[in-house]
């Protein structure tokens, strides 16, 4: 192959990397929000399509004209502890309410959609929904908000416009939700049923090391664990790895994927730009001590916001401290770097590289 060959088969290399890791950061990829990104998976989908496909059974859909692309990510664990950003129960809610709204309206104003919501809430004896309380009105514009960052509506200051194909594939899911009767039906796979064990090991055990932060041995499989000790496992999976641009490290407790550029994660930690993060960091701290009860994080924390008055408005209330510690804890287990059980919250070994340092003038 000539200089130049090489030179352009370096380069897609380089781009289809990206664009893996792209997608893995932000399933639902907008034109509107990251232009260069779009084009660049637009232009890769090809070789991003089969990676997907084959290391992970993820589907992924790229439409052009409409200007978006999507990795149906799919699991047979789902997550609790890793939400929509910021989503409890009651988002959750207002978001499938919304979207049901905005495929039969697909032009509103906000506070016409919000009426129709509460009448929708008051007819099927849902919790009640009142826009003009500032808890409700908070929760309907962090919706809003989520549906305007992933394309599916688009704010001109008067009007809502939503774009009801991308709504439809917001939900990453093998089987239609009106279809079945629990989480675990939703999210069955019959593609590895009979004959396919080993495509299954493949593909479950590819999408734990991309997915999670840190993977421990404990918590994968027997036939998982196989496969990726495997010579055989170990080489798709470190091939799988290298061509998404990242590396894999391995340690006694576990495995871990790195991404150096940090592109294909959708939050960092340690990171300072929630109050959570923060007190996670601090509650990691104590833990390096030794293990801790529940109670002893919510003394924690509730020492900190005596100490810092004004700082994290937000918990400076009546169960601040417990929904601090909540928060702090869950980013904590969402990260691998600790588990709670039976009450008793332990760390994890990937804590070992964080520590807090003390500042001196």
């Amino acid at each position: 192959m000539s200089r130049t060959g090489n030179q352009l088969a370096r380069l897609e290399s380089e781009e289809v990397a990206r664009g893996v890791r792209l997608l893995l950061a932000r399933p639902l990829l907008a034109a509107v929000h990251d232009p260069d990104g779009f084009d660049l998976v637009r232009r890769r989908r090809e070789p991003i399509v089969k990676w997907f496909d084959y290391y992970c059974g993820w589907r992924v859909l790229v439409e052009p004209r409409a200007g978006y692309a999507r990795l149906f990510k799919t699991t047979q664990r789902p997550d609790r502890t890793r939400p929509a950003r910021g989503f409890d129960r009651r988002r959750y809610t207002l978001l499938c309410l919304t979207c049901a709204e905005l495929l039969s309206t697909t032009t509103i104003t906000a506070d016409a959609l919000a009426d129709r919501i509460e009448q929708t809430v008051a007819l099927e004896d849902l919790p009640p929904f009142d826009p003009d309380r500032r808890a409700d009105r908070s929760a309907f514009a962090d919706v809003l908000d989520f549906l305007e960052e992933r394309g599916a509506v688009e704010n001109d200051g008067t009007h809502l416009r939503s774009d009801p194909v991308i709504i439809t594939r917001l939900l990453a899911a093998p089987v239609s939700p009106s279809t079945v009767d629990s989480i675990e039906d939703l999210t069955r796979e019959t593609r590895y049923e009979a004959a396919h064990r080993s495509l299954w090991q493949r593909h479950s055990t590819m999408r734990r090391l991309m997915d999670d932060p840190v993977v421990y041995r404990d918590e994968l499989t027997a036939g998982q664990l196989a496969f990726l000790t495997s010579p055989t496992g170990r080489k798709v999976v470190q091939t799988g790895i290298g061509l998404a641009g990242c590396t894999l490290e391995e340690r006694a407790e576990g495995f871990l994927v790195v991404d150096a550029d940090a592109i294909a994660t959708d939050t960092r930690f340690p990171d300072d730009d929630s109050h959570a993060k923060v007190a996670a960091l601090l509650l990691l701290d104590r833990l390096a001590r030794g293990p801790a009860t529940t109670e002893d994080l919510v003394e924690e924390a509730r020492e900190l916001l005596t100490k810092f008055r004004n700082w994290a408005k937000a918990y400076q209330s009546d169960g601040g401290a417990g929904r601090l510690a909540a928060d702090g804890l869950a980013l904590l287990e969402a990260f691998g770097l600790a588990r709670e059980e039976n009450g008793t919250v332990r760390r994890l070994p990937a804590a070992a590289r964080y520590a807090v340092e003390e500042q001196h003038d």
